[in-house]
């Protein structure tokens, strides 16, 4: 029977730090592209002139 092993080692914090930074950067390309910030720009607008 394998021991209780909680918690992560070195290595999995290296594999999550990695992909917690690739996650981010994937983010920040999509979101800072000049169609998502034109469509936010829309959907924010049309939020404020309701009414």
């Amino acid at each position: 029977m394998l021991k209780d092993d909680s918690g992560m080692s070195t290595i999995e914090y290296a594999l999550g730090t990695v992909a917690a930074a690739a996650l981010a950067a994937t983010l920040y390309v999509v979101l800072s592209s000049d169609a998502v910030q034109a469509k936010i720009a829309q959907l924010v607008q049309g939020a404020l002139s309701i009414g």
